[in-house]
């Protein structure tokens, strides 16, 4: 959600200090959050139960990160019932615009299911904080869920940002299957070389901005300062999507920083609006070691309102070119379109409140309960192979693709050079 006409003017030397305050309580929360692990929660959150098989011709594991905020609970649940795998790890946040109440239901939900407790791969943050989708408190939240998830387990490979409007366009054995034969480097992240968008990053990378979110118990307007600052000539700037699918590895690195690189930029991005459109960007090619392990594609299905700079709501008059795209989500979805049942009938064979099918299920990943009958059947009781997976149509389509770009190389042609020389072109102009 974007916010307008709401700005707040600081002027000067206060505006400094403010600006480096807010930096050091970013800097510092990770910090401890990533040695505590979950604060005075930590008993809270359990590694997983069943250790999923790793190596050669094995599937991948996946770290999903669900947020939400006030009322999206359930369709949280309902997104995390469509992607779930017993291979994966999941960690549904809900943020403080939520009621306790809220978050509460929403673990109590988690632990009533058995498939869930049995395999001890779902955790939910009981205590939220502040905040901003257009803000440093968006950039914190990301790289504190995880660091969580680092915490609870270091075995997966590759970490993905899912909001409550998402949903998936392939089943978990479709994209399981397709990112099996990849190598487990690549981080997905979609560049843009528009010369608008180089505009906007200089406009937005010179005005200073606070998110008082940091610091808050509620969400909070952006403060804008009347000063503006230079480019910086230490580090090039890049940017693109805010939506990302990234290597465990890379998230170590942003979160442990061997080097002073992720901290140097983390403290930049504090004070930019936006910065979920940038961070990931720049620290991937700035990096020596990650700036050739990008791919230019988030593999979301998304349709920009360039006008007002938002995503269009998808529907039914959406329906084929989104399932045709080949992508593995889309987004923003309202709850209870009807679009989602068509795609839980025609992609996921995913039925009414239950799992999507796989090999690890053998009841197919049914429910039994019914619309009458709603006390709690178990989600799936009689577990298969983990370890195995059956693709469809869809995940067989998207290994071939990224394995044939695999082979020849393109996967690894860095868009970080295309929107360096796109900007020098644009500055010279």
């Amino acid at each position: 959600m974007r916010i307008s006409k709401v700005h707040s003017w600081i002027p000067g030397y206060h505006l400094w200090i403010l600006v480096f305050s807010v930096s050091l309580i970013l800097l510092g929360v990770l910090s401890r959050s990533f040695r505590s692990g979950f604060s005075d929660e930590s008993n809270e959150y359990q590694p997983p139960k069943i250790i999923p098989s790793k190596g050669n011709g094995y599937p991948p594991v996946i770290a999903y990160w669900i947020f939400g905020t006030k009322g999206e609970s359930r369709k949280m649940l309902r997104l995390l019932k469509a992607i779930y795998h017993p291979r994966n790890q999941y960690l549904l946040q809900l943020d403080a615009e939520s009621s306790g109440h809220e978050r509460g239901e929403l673990a109590l939900s988690i632990q009533s299911e058995k498939v869930f407790e049995a395999f001890g791969n779902v955790n939910v943050v009981g205590k939220s904080y502040a905040v901003n989708q257009m803000g440093a408190s968006a950039l914190g939240a990301t790289l504190h869920a995880a660091a969580l998830l680092l915490k609870i387990s270091t075995d997966w490979d590759w970490f993905i940002t899912l909001s409550a409007s998402d949903y998936p366009l392939m089943t978990q054995d479709d994209l399981l299957h397709a990112f099996t034969f990849l190598p487990r480097d690549l981080n997905f992240v979609h560049y843009t070389n528009k010369t608008s968008w180089i505009w906007k990053e200089r406009k937005l990378s010179n005005q200073i901005v606070v998110d008082p979110s940091l610091h808050n118990q509620k969400s909070s307007p952006l403060f804008y300062a009347v000063e503006t600052r230079e480019m910086p000539d230490a580090f090039e700037l890049f940017g693109g999507s805010p939506w990302v699918i990234l290597t465990r590895a890379f998230m170590e690195y942003c979160i442990r920083g061997w080097d002073n690189s992720p901290r140097k930029l983390l403290m930049y991005f504090s004070n930019v609006a936006y910065p979920l459109e940038s961070y990931f960007h720049t620290v991937l090619c700035n990096a020596a070691d990650f700036q050739n392990t990008t791919v230019d594609n988030d593999l979301r299905y998304i349709i920009w309102d360039t006008t007002h700079g938002e995503a269009n709501v998808l529907n039914m008059l959406h329906y084929d070119k989104m399932v045709a795209s080949g992508t593995v989500f889309a987004r923003p979805f309202q709850e209870g379109d009807r679009v989602l049942n068509k795609i839980d009938n025609s992609v996921l064979n995913r039925p009414p409140n239950g799992l999507v099918p796989g090999e690890w299920c053998i009841e197919k990943g049914m429910n039994r309960s019914t619309e009458t009958s709603k006390q709690h059947e178990e989600l799936c009781s009689t577990w298969g192979n983990i370890n195995a997976i059956k693709p469809g149509s869809y995940g067989i389509k998207l290994g071939v693709l990224l394995s044939e770009l695999a082979r020849e190389g393109t996967l690894r042609t860095s868009p970080c050079e295309q929107q360096s020389e796109s900007r020098n072109i644009t500055r010279t102009m």
